[in-house]
């Protein structure tokens, strides 16, 4: 589990994602004070998981409320991010493999991804993301066209889903 000291080297591995990606729809990088904080903040409900490898971060993935509504209580919306310069070695997986195990034993049910999408790909976004989802057993939900904007392009958003409980 993850910890408000780990900040600085999850903020490391994000960075990347917003300077470089339309893989989040965040323009500026946040301080590691502000990434404490969003840790902090995580953690009095949900699960925030790191991987590491030689003492050092190499990944992490979280969940936090799809909705904040009683009503919702039972779906999450799900984040990973790996260092950019290892991926496709497997540790996405393993992290997922890790918060859904979390998830399932909070009674979670639903299990939540909100992708940027684009087609074709570009230099900012690829659909990794979608076929690792797809991989995972997520299916698509929902698609919204032109939501945000970034790097001067306009991107798309799908959410998809997965189902990790039964709903009695």
């Amino acid at each position: 589990m993850a910890t408000i000291d780990d900040a600085e080297q999850m903020l490391d591995i994000y960075a990347p994602y917003v300077e470089k990606t339309a893989i989040t729809f965040e323009y500026d990088v946040p301080t590691v004070e502000e990434f404490r904080k969003r840790i902090a903040s995580h953690l009095t409900r949900y699960p925030w998981i790191v991987a590491q490898a030689d003492d050092r971060i190499v990944g992490y993935a979280y969940a936090s409320a799809f909705k904040e509504r009683a009503a919702y209580q039972w779906s999450v919306e799900t984040s990973i991010y790996v260092d950019e310069t290892i991926r496709h070695h497997g540790i996405g997986r393993l992290l997922h493999g890790a918060l859904e195990e979390s998830l399932r034993s909070r009674g979670i049910l639903n299990m939540n991804a909100c992708i940027s999408y684009i087609q074709p790909e570009d230099e900012y976004l690829t659909l990794d993301s979608v076929r690792f989802h797809e991989r995972l057993g997520y299916t698509q939900v929902a698609h919204f066209h032109q939501c945000g904007k970034k790097f001067g392009r306009w991107y798309d958003m799908i959410w998809m889903e997965k189902i990790i409980g039964e709903h009695h």
